[in-house]
């Protein structure tokens, strides 16, 4: 066997291994262009016949005619659940589906899995899911600025907890912890510094990385990997694991020069950042947010969407509006009771989900509705909600009558999330 390495000017090397019956040739050439730009090319000769089985191009693209045995993708599994922050590609919006949603307070939900950060400032933004995304996607997460507050004892940001039974495997506190590498794409009115933050379980240990947007209103990607957290531990079951925050507006008490290394203690922001907050009508935008092992940035892995809504729904659920559905089944008690409403939930929760009743809501066992239907005792599981109910008058008074609930303009609401 011969490996054979041939420079563009013509110059050659050879490597002979003393196999007769088939030579590897590694040629070099330069491209037709002036500039010199070749690629790499490996050939097997057999018989006097040759072909190439891998080619590296300039741009560093491989390509290969075989099958390929590799070991691990970028440290991690090959193919497959490699992002481990849901709804990243901001595509499912359970609670707004598209309108503009104002905080009111602190950790409030947007599109799915991501909330707002106010820590109990005054400051207020609306976040929503818009069209406007950079190639590639469909969808991102616009927040505009609609009372200021300029950032000192209180903070601003966007955040996703991860659930620690979903990075078990970057083995956080141990000798073998991972690396892992945060990529995203980001836009914004206002150019500058900005920061995006990692933190354990209870804000116990964090790594903060700066990254400048270039220029207004243009979207850019950025990209960093942090550093293996050998020194602190965090949660690893279906609690908090990991709290990822995309800062723009700083809190002095959470201010750090410390950046791209794990340190204890709470920290999310840093000094030299732009302040959004402070600036009326100001926007932030960011989609194709993909955290994954490994050193590199891989490209943005698109789940399907039923994929990707079943992930959000281990953390939130709804149902309605619907005009004149039913929905669940229980047992009726009298003309305002009725006893064990509920369903099999879709998705197991990832604990036993909090329902909500909002809007017009009944109860109905075939004759008239009882309106305003109240949950009463929870029953509930992750796979399962089931609750005692009451209404208004309106029920057939006949104890052990099949009965569903009534959505009209009403929803009914499962929140299991961190």
């Amino acid at each position: 066997m011969t490996i054979k390495i041939t420079t563009p000017n013509g110059g050659a090397d050879s490597l002979d291994f003393g196999c007769a019956q088939t030579a590897i040739v590694a040629t070099v050439t330069g491209t037709e262009v002036s500039s010199g730009e070749g690629k790499l090319e490996l050939k097997t000769t057999t018989g006097g016949t040759s072909a190439t089985k891998m080619t590296i191009a300039a741009n560093g693209d491989a390509t290969f005619t075989g099958d390929v045995s590799i070991a691990s993708l970028n440290g991690g599994q090959l193919a497959g659940n490699r992002n481990r922050i849901i709804n990243g590609n901001m595509m499912i919006d359970q609670r707004n589906t598209g309108a503009a949603y104002t905080l009111t307070g602190d950790s409030q939900y947007n599109v799915d899995r991501f909330k707002g950060r106010t820590y109990g400032g005054s400051g207020r933004f609306s976040a929503q899911q818009v069209t406007d995304a950079p190639d590639g996607f469909l969808k991102s997460l616009k927040v505009t600025v609609t009372t200021t507050n300029t950032s000192g004892t209180y903070g601003y940001s966007l955040e996703q907890q991860l659930e620690g039974l979903n990075i078990i495997d970057f083995n956080f506190g141990s000798a073998s912890a991972k690396t892992y590498t945060m990529s995203f794409w980001v836009k914004a009115s206002i150019a500058g510094t900005y920061t995006c933050a990692n933190r354990t379980l209870g804000g116990g240990a964090s790594c903060v990385f700066t990254y400048t947007i270039d220029s207004v209103n243009t979207w850019e990607k950025k990209t960093f990997t942090f550093p293996a957290n050998t020194g602190f531990t965090t949660g690893t079951d279906n609690g908090i694991g990991l709290i990822c925050d995309f800062g723009f507006g700083p809190q002095t008490s959470k201010l750090t020069s410390t950046l791209g290394a794990w340190q204890s203690g709470n920290y999310l922001f840093n000094s030299g950042q732009v302040d959004l907050m402070a600036t009326s009508g100001a926007t932030f935008y960011i989609t194709g947010v993909q955290l994954e092992r490994g050193s590199v940035a891989t490209p943005f892995e698109h789940r399907g969407y039923g994929t990707e809504l079943a992930l959000c729904q281990r953390y939130y659920q709804q149902y309605g509006p619907h005009g004149n559905t039913m929905v669940g089944d229980g047992v009726t008690y009298n003309s305002t009771t009725a006893h064990r409403w509920g369903f099999e939930l879709p998705v197991v929760m990832r604990v036993a989900p909090t329902g909500v009743l909002s809007g017009t809501c009944g109860l109905w066992n075939g004759a008239s509705i009882g309106g305003s239907a109240v949950l009463g005792t929870n029953y509930t599981k992750p796979e399962m909600v089931q609750y005692d109910m009451t209404c208004n008058s309106g029920l057939i008074n006949t104890t052990g009558l099949r009965m569903s609930m009534y959505l009209n303009t009403g929803t009914f609401t499962a929140s299991a999330e961190l």
